[in-house]
């Protein structure tokens, strides 16, 4: 029976003279998980394929700097509001607060010093079958414009199966609004690209945005649109298809809205997505108990950034699986609230399962 393990060394220091550590996830089968306390990035995640041979599936920066610098939310969490709120604007009880507007006169992402920018507290414990690593972190009232102190926890747990799960859970001291999630790159071949790869969206409908991707209406039929990944298609054949959306985003980088859960299994995460690498070499499948899900097809790399081996990110080199509320969600009474007060607790769970390792282990008895 492997036995995961939990370790950390540091990485760097962070602007304020704040030390930076990379803890090391190893599920003891294969499969290792490296985080780092900066901004909870997902620095790397190594998955053999059905060969045997082992590479990250997460594009990663190569130094500290890199990721405390100017870059497109590399592998990390992100808060306090993933996605965008139009014109970083939304009223709350009769009060409107505004957040600091960062992408085409909107707030992206929780605004330019979201969590993504804040170095958390860590812990790591482990059991027989899992390593994890639980990450704190303190938003005071007021941070960024939102109201209410916050008080997040997002855990990293690595099982023996090769699983990776996130928990997000938030609680607050007066109402405010929050959407968590990661912002990892994929590459399911360690740095091939993936318009190769095939994309299966478990969703029937997809919100159309404007020029500045707010959602310009209620969700539309995925049916008879590049949109409808209901069964597997090349990334590659989808986003080169004439269609007005793709051609303003340059790719994908739209929500999804999923199916709803089976009655009875809320709680419990349902498949969001199936990536899959050529030949099936790695296959991912994004599981959730969120009721959204934003494809990124990493439309602006420009290959600026390098990753540790020195080997540019290129446009259309990756692919986020964004596990999310909807977009603009403060100011859509119709979509699934965000809304949390003082008596509740926001939480939500996200799984990266890794199917083709457990066929290995079937074919070779293991």
């Amino acid at each position: 029976m492997p036995t995961p393990t939990a370790h950390s060394k540091p990485f760097g220091t962070a602007p304020g003279r704040k030390e930076v550590d990379l803890w090391t996830l190893d599920s003891g089968s294969g499969v290792r998980a490296e985080i780092l306390t900066y901004g909870g990035i997902l620095h790397r995640l190594m998955v053999p394929d059905t060969a045997g041979d082992t590479a990250s599936v997460v594009r990663s920066l190569a130094s500290l700097d890199d990721y405390t610098g100017k870059n497109p939310y590399f592998g990390a969490l992100i808060g306090r509001y993933a996605n965008r709120i139009a014109h970083g604007r939304f009223t709350l009880d009769g009060a409107v607060h505004h957040i600091p507007a960062n992408d085409r006169g909107h707030a992206l992402h929780g605004g330019p010093d979201g969590f993504h920018t804040r170095v958390w507290k860590a812990a790591a414990h482990r059991t027989d079958r899992t390593a994890a690593l639980r990450l704190t972190l303190h938003s005071a009232d007021g941070d960024m414009g939102f109201p209410g102190a916050l008080d997040v926890t997002v855990t990293y747990t690595l099982d023996t199966e090769g699983t990776l799960a996130l928990d997000y859970t938030a609680t607050t001291d007066r109402p405010t609004v929050v959407n968590l999630t990661n912002h990892a790159y994929f590459d399911l071949t360690g740095g091939g690209g993936i318009l190769g790869h095939t994309l299966q969206v478990d969703a029937d409908g997809y919100l159309p945005v404007d020029g500045g991707g707010i959602p310009r209406g209620p969700a539309v039929p995925v049916r008879h649109t590049p949109f409808d990944l209901t069964v597997p298609h090349p990334l590659g054949d989808r986003i080169g298809l004439p269609d007005e959306q793709l051609s303003a985003a340059g790719g994908f980088d739209h929500c999804w809205v999923l199916r709803d859960a089976e009655p009875g299994r809320a709680a419990d995460p349902r498949r969001a997505a199936r990536l899959a690498a050529p030949g099936e070499a790695r296959v991912m499948e994004v599981w959730t108990t969120e009721p959204g899900i934003q494809v990124y097809t990493a439309n602006q790399l420009d290959g600026s950034l390098t990753d540790p081996a020195g080997r540019p990110h290129e446009r259309h080199g990756a692919v986020c699986l964004e596990t999310q509320h909807l977009p603009d969600s403060p100011n859509r009474p119709g979509h699934p609230s965000t809304l949390l007060r003082p008596d509740e607790v926001a939480s939500s769970r996200t799984e990266l399962r890794f199917p083709h390792l457990r066929r290995g282990r079937d074919a070779t008895g293991g």
